[in-house]
């Protein structure tokens, strides 16, 4: 009996990592986003979730695993990131964070959307992409219809934060910005990190350093505002039995807390946050295979418009601040 669970669980996580091998191979050969590959090919796997054996395995990398990618996440953020940007920056960031998350219901409805959705496609452009979309859906309540708001969540920030990986960059150097200038549009702006790497390393050092620091303190936020999702979904749904904070939010505290103080080696955070990448990586497969294409179709165009509205607030705020005020 013992060894009923393993072997329960054994199919649908090496089905799970397959598809993630693939995924990196198609990545690292076609020079696309990796998550990009791990939608696709696992929703075209999406008929492995209904065979009996693969099931366990695979709810498992879409719960447990990306819960630990997000404890794990931690192991990258340190608080002096936040006193890097000065008073008034972080005053302006995390308005233009909060502005955001907070038109995201109201865009949505105004969309026909779910409110679910508005406010997780919002946290996701405010804070880090498919980390915080990620993140935020596993403290919100679990259904099938959440399933298909995190995984259009996570195409439509992939697909935008790509586009301003490309688009941001050429309007820096349209308006001619300082580095501090640019470090702060892009890091502030741009949805994943290694969108926001790709469009600061693009134009110097000096941009890329600038625009990491004020990733930093975006990504920084991200259990705060997992918590205040927690606060909210359990009021609205009458329970108090959830309000202690997950396992895995506090292991992401205690990472963050321990990696400011410098006990964490450079090296080891490296590999921790490589192992955080990994977890979300799975996890996105195993989301991919549990969602039925035809339902993610069925929302049409009003998902894409909804994610274009709150980055475009997002990213004009940024702008604005740094042509403007620096």
């Amino acid at each position: 009996m013992a060894l009923s669970r393993p072997v329960q669980l054994y199919p649908g996580i090496a089905a799970v990592l397959l598809i993630a091998v693939a995924s990196q191979f198609l990545a690292t050969n076609y020079g696309a986003p990796v998550l990009v590959f791990a939608l696709l090919l696992g929703m075209a796997m999406n008929f492995l979730y209904r065979q009996e054996h693969t099931r366990a395995g695979v709810d498992l990398c879409a719960t447990q695993v990306l819960r630990a990618g997000v404890g794990l996440l931690g192991a990258g953020i340190a608080v002096s990131d936040i006193a890097a940007i000065g008073v008034s920056g972080l005053g302006v960031l995390l308005g233009g964070m909060a502005v955001t998350i907070a038109l995201g219901p109201v865009l949505a409805k105004m969309l026909g959307l779910n409110r679910d959705f508005g406010l997780l496609s919002s946290g996701a452009v405010a804070i880090c992409g498919v980390s915080a979309a990620l993140t935020l859906s596993s403290v919100m309540p679990k259904s099938e219809e959440q399933s298909k708001f995190t995984l259009l969540t996570v195409i439509m920030v992939t697909t935008i934060g790509a586009i301003a990986m490309v688009l941001y960059p050429i309007i820096v150097q349209t308006l001619e910005l300082t580095p501090q200038q640019a470090g702060y549009f892009l890091g502030g702006a741009i949805h994943d990190v290694s969108h926001v790497a790709g469009a600061g390393f693009a134009l110097s050092e000096a941009v890329g350093v600038e625009a990491m620091t004020v990733k930093m303190v975006r990504v920084a936020m991200l259990i705060p505002i997992a918590w205040c999702f927690l606060m909210l979904f359990n009021r609205s749904t009458g329970s108090t039995q959830s309000l202690r904070p997950p396992g895995f939010l506090l292991v992401f505290i205690a990472l963050a807390v321990v990696n400011s103080l410098g006990y964490i080696p450079v090296n080891w955070s490296a590999t921790l946050t490589e192992l955080s990448k990994l977890s979300f990586l799975l996890a996105i497969v195993a989301l991919g295979i549990k969602t039925e294409l035809s339902g993610l179709a069925a929302h049409g165009w009003r998902p894409v418009a909804l994610v274009l509205l709150q980055s475009v607030l997002l990213g004009g705020t940024m702008l604005l601040w740094a042509v403007f005020m620096i």
